[in-house]
């Protein structure tokens, strides 16, 4: 784990989508809860909220901004909700003549350079918070019938690879598990302070 820095410029993404069996207050406390723990800390906040909308050069912007970028995000059918994927594919996109990456960092006259070497965002670190139905204890036994030992970062592998893919390194992701039917909200926000003074700020 690499020491957290000083007064960083943070830029957190709420990529949760109104469903009305889902309205967003969980994924939204936590963004609260992240904003709080790190401006008493004295890093600078920037929020982007997918549902509200964005600017592609805006958002270009905040990466280039950010030493720190945040995801949070519910896990719908195991994978990030389709208007984040869609940010991703525009924002990501419109990033790979340099303001992200130099295109996958080959280039035909080295052939050297491996698929994915050219993100130009190098020394910034990012980490995944997510929300799931599933329970903790789906994750890392071999027992368990859906993810058959798998863990959360084995599951969230491409988002990993899409954040590498712009030179960022990750930092340890945290997960609120079991938030339909067995929610323990509190707590999780404690844990979610707790990883964050551990993971990130000082």
């Amino acid at each position: 784990m690499q020491p957290a820095r000083l007064n960083m410029n943070v830029f957190i993404i709420n990529a949760h989508h109104h469903y009305p069996f889902a309205e967003g207050k969980l994924n939204q406390a936590f963004v609260d809860k992240a904003i709080e723990v790190l401006e008493a800390k004295g890093h600078q906040i920037r929020l982007t909220r997918i549902d509200d909308g964005y600017e592609v050069e805006k958002e270009l912007e905040n990466h280039q901004w950010a030493d720190f970028i945040l995801l949070q995000s519910p896990v719908n059918w195991m994978g990030v909700p389709w208007p984040f994927k869609k940010y991703m594919d525009e924002i990501y996109t419109a990033g790979m003549s340099g303001q992200l990456c130099d295109g996958d960092g080959r280039t035909r006259s080295d052939t050297s350079k491996q698929y994915g070497s050219g993100g130009t965002l190098s020394g910034k670190q990012y980490m995944l918070s997510l929300t799931f139905n599933a329970p903790k204890e789906a994750f890392d036994d071999s027992e368990q019938f859906l993810f058959q030992g798998k863990g959360v970062d084995d599951l969230f592998f491409p988002m990993h690879m899409n954040f590498r893919f712009f030179g960022m390194e990750p930092v340890t992701t945290f997960m609120s598990n079991d938030v339909m039917k067995n929610p323990d909200v509190e707590n999780d926000l404690q844990r979610f302070e707790q990883h964050l003074n551990n993971h990130l700020v000082r």
